[in-house]
């Protein structure tokens, strides 16, 4: 049980107790909130999370969650006690056998309650409890913080590194202004709302198409950021796929970042840019041709 953002090797740890924990008949679940608390608690505070419901889900999955429980974070749960939590949502509503939780897990009013807490609940309301010991890398704590920093810094393998698997921006392909179809590079252009924007600039990516008739993966270069050539624009990203034709409007994609090439540039002609973006790609082709 938690917030999960991200999913990366501390919250993978808690996940791998708790397959541990359970009885060989029992579905391994995930308890999580939707949205997150920090949403609700500041909505208007710049976007945060690492990755979307979603995303989420999919990542999850992946690690063989057999059931994903995404508790509606409202002001009926934000106002229920630590105790009210464990009676109602958790015993009488889930009906839990066993529960994981970071030892930084807080629930509860006024986040009063603590994994200690829980533990104690649980003994008197017929659920054990595990507390998963907080992972580390080099010694700090691997946290969606730390990862948020490596990733505004331009260094998606340190994020990849804690994430445990590469940071990827997931959702359907929008209509873009189709400027890269008339500079010969056809981008799918992708919206980043609500996500924590990694730094600005040109990435080397995997990409997975998830739905459509072009289901596959596919190397890439990809611009996030304003695209200050063209103007005043709001934040978006754009994704070149090597050797790749079709339509891909309405597919849903997983773009990875891999590799941060440069940051953003304000170009003085369009040759220049057509130059530069040549020059990207061959940069990404070859950091890709590795993994």
């Amino acid at each position: 049980m938690g917030n999960f953002d991200g999913v990366h090797l501390g919250h993978q740890a808690v996940i791998d107790l708790a397959r541990r924990a359970a009885a060989p008949a029992t579905p391994l679940g995930v308890v999580t909130f939707e949205p997150h608390p920090r949403q609700f608690f500041a909505p208007d505070a710049p976007p945060f999370r690492l990755m979307n419901a979603e995303a989420r889900r999919h990542r999850l999955e992946k690690l063989g969650v057999a059931r994903l429980y995404e508790l509606p974070f409202d002001p009926a749960l934000a106002a229920m006690s630590p105790r009210a939590f464990a009676e109602v949502v958790l015993t009488e509503g889930l009906g839990i056998a066993h529960v994981v939780v970071g030892a930084d897990f807080r629930f509860g009013k006024g986040r009063t309650g603590t994994a200690a807490d829980l533990a104690e609940l649980g003994r008197g309301l017929g659920f054990g409890t595990t507390v998963a010991e907080l992972v580390h890398d080099d010694g700090a704590e691997i946290s969606s913080t730390a990862i948020r920093l490596a990733l505004s810094e331009g260094r998606p393998r340190d994020a990849a590194r804690m994430l445990g698997h590469w940071h990827r921006i997931e959702g359907p392909v929008l209509h873009g202004d189709k400027r890269g179809r008339d500079l010969g590079f056809p981008t799918v252009n992708m919206a980043i709302a609500g996500l924590h924007p990694p730094r600005f600039g040109i990435y080397a990516v995997k990409v997975d198409v998830l739905s459509g008739p072009y289901v596959g993966t596919y190397d890439g270069a990809a611009s996030l950021g304003t695209r200050p050539t063209f103007g005043e624009n709001l934040p978006n990203f754009e994704t070149f796929l090597f050797d790749f034709a079709g339509d891909l409007y309405g597919a849903d994609l997983s773009v990875a970042l891999v590799d941060f090439l440069r940051p953003e540039i304000r170009f003085t002609s369009l040759p220049e840019l057509i130059a530069q973006m040549e020059q990207d790609c061959a940069e990404a082709r070859e950091r890709l041709s590795s993994i």
